[in-house]
């Protein structure tokens, strides 16, 4: 039984990004649908010039968030590893907040974690995210959201690179990318 305990204990102790589905599977939304925003559906807040916060009902951002933005911004899901175009892309520019269009990160603070998800040592500024403390699963972690709407981005961890020594966890379900000219 205490060799089972140790056992658990070291195995949350070793992971780093948690993924976690709802346990309806055809609650699942793809990954794969939405890499850039959805122009069929009208997104009066999204701008990636706007500075004012964001604050609009669950069900205005149901209504015009994709089903799978909508999964992991405003229900705090988690898309599967190593299914994000964003985890293995190497293109320069800037990664914006999918829902609202917040700067988020530069290309040049990106790099490859190997935990499955696109990861970051720094975001563009220090209020593109807001850090929150998530203790579900067992596990102190710190929850990363969107410093203009709130939108859950994924998890900041202290096992980065230089300068920093931090590793932004981010789903790129939530991200969209401009690439510089």
């Amino acid at each position: 039984m205490i060799r089972n305990i140790i056992l658990f204990s070291c195995l949350l102790s070793f992971q780093q990004c948690t993924y976690s589905q709802p346990a309806d599977k055809k609650a699942i939304p793809s990954t794969k649908a939405t890499m850039t925003m959805d122009s069929s559906k009208k997104n009066p807040v999204y701008s990636r010039t706007a500075t004012d916060k964001v604050n609009i009902s669950e069900e205005e951002w149901k209504k015009i968030l994709p089903e799978d933005v909508y999964y992991i911004a405003r229900q705090k899901g988690t898309e599967r590893p190593w299914t994000s175009k964003f985890e293995a892309f190497n293109e320069i520019g800037t990664y914006y907040c999918k829902a609202c269009g917040n700067p988020l990160f530069k290309s040049d603070t990106k790099f490859d974690s190997g935990c499955g998800w696109p990861s970051f040592y720094e975001p563009v500024t220090k209020g593109s995210i807001i850090y929150t403390p998530d203790n579900t699963l067992g596990m102190k972690r710190t929850e990363v959201t969107c410093g203009r709407c709130k939108a859950h981005l994924g998890h900041v961890f202290e096992d980065g690179p230089p300068p920093t020594g931090l590793r932004y966890c981010i789903n790129g379900v939530v991200l969209d990318f401009d690439k510089s000219k």
